[in-house]
This record gives structure tokens, sequence and C-alpha cells, in this order.
């Protein structure tokens, strides 16, 4: 079995990819990613064109891993996400498991991530803190929501465009004394940093649609 390479993509600015990515695709001709059409913007950005992309998103991953399996028993290949590293809040987990058990060297390409970038601006004390993800959006929401309403340490987790408001009442509920803090659109043209109580910035969103445009890295401190 040959190498896959876990490759870290910019989160928002194209500038942030680095040098030994771009060196190590110079090197490829398959790469497997979430989405082909944001991976070949990246790509041609760079120069890079003449790449096999195959899509393998979080619904087809374990259905794909085989075929880049097959891939792996004679030439190296590369994973990449849309946004980030992948296997923190992106799929990746499953797809390097199996190629572990398989016998593949697995080799980590890092560059960005939306959770070290949030935790070097965040100001406060983060050597020790607990990262959550994204919530369940449904079965098993009520749970974490109430966990981290009991939690004395500090919480970081990522919401969507599409449940920014809902999170922000959710938090009126279950922790409505806790100071939060947002990161929006870290690294973009749009990035912007809120700080406040579930009331306080549940009215600064309300009052501001735009705001609830794009995606966010939130603190919860006690």
């Amino acid at each position: 079995m040959k190498t896959l390479y876990i490759i870290a993509t910019p989160i928002g600015n194209l500038g942030d990819f680095t040098f030994r990515a771009v060196e190590t695709l110079k090197n490829l001709d398959v790469i497997f990613c979430e989405d082909t059409r944001v991976t070949k913007r990246l790509l041609e950005h760079y120069g890079l064109r003449g790449k096999k992309l195959i899509s393998m998103n979080a619904r087809t991953e374990e259905a794909k891993t085989d075929l880049l399996l097959e891939y792996l028993k004679e030439r190296d290949v590369a994973y990449m996400s849309d946004a980030g590293t992948p296997g923190v809040s992106d799929p990746g987990q499953r797809l390097v498991a199996r190629a572990r058990e398989a016998g593949a060297r697995v080799e980590p390409i890092p560059g960005a991530s939306a959770l070290t970038a949030a935790l070097s601006i965040y100001g406060g004390d983060v050597s020790h803190f607990c990262f959550l993800g994204f919530l369940p959006q449904k079965k098993g929401r009520q749970t974490a929501l109430k966990k981290i309403a009991e939690s004395s340490e500090t919480i970081v987790l990522y919401e969507s465009k599409h449940r920014i408001l809902k999170f922000l009442r959710e938090a009126q509920e279950f922790f409505p004394k806790k100071n939060i803090t947002i990161m929006r659109e870290l690294s973009k043209i749009h990035e912007e940093f809120l700080q406040g109580s579930a009331d306080e910035l549940l009215e600064i969103f309300e009052k501001s649609p735009q705001k609830q445009k794009g995606e966010f890295v939130i603190f919860l401190q006690a």
C-alpha cells in the first residue's frame, strides 16, 4: 500500500494554502475531495491542473473508501475537505482508520483550521478547553446543551448560518449567564469578533441579518 496524504485547505483566504501542500499535490494524479468544484477552484488558483478528482463527502465516505483503497495499492492519493483540516468536524476519520487497517501510510499535510485560528485570537485562557464541533441538529441536541450549561470549562463549538439564531435562543434558555464569543467568517473579507451574553448577541444578530451569514466559531465561558 502507498501513502494517503490528508491535506488541510484554506478556510477562506486562498493564500493560506501551504507551500508543502502545493508541492505534494504536484506529484499526485488522484485526489479524493469533499466537493470537486471547490477543490478544482483551489487547484487552478495554484496552477495545478490535470488531476483526477473524485468526490467523497460525509454521505459517501464509507462507500467510496473501498475505491480509494484500490488506488492506494498502486499510487499515493490525497484527501481534501472543502475548508480546514479533514477529520476535524469534516469527513476523513473513517477513511483514515480504514487506510491504516489496510497497511497504508497516512501522512498529514497541516495547514488551516478554524479551531486553531480561533484559539489564537480568543485572548482567554485556552490551556484547557472542550471542543464539541457541530452540535447534533436534532437527536441529542438538548442533552448537549444541558451538559454545556453544567460545564465549568471553556467550550468551543462550530455553528452554521442555518442555526446561529436557533443556537442563541437556546443559549438564552440553557446558559443565559455564560459569556459568549462568536468569531464569524475567519480569514475572509467579513471576518468579525463579537462578545456578550446570549441576550446581547441575539439582539445584534436579529437587527443585522447580514451577520447571520457565514460560518461561526463559538466560545462559551462560565
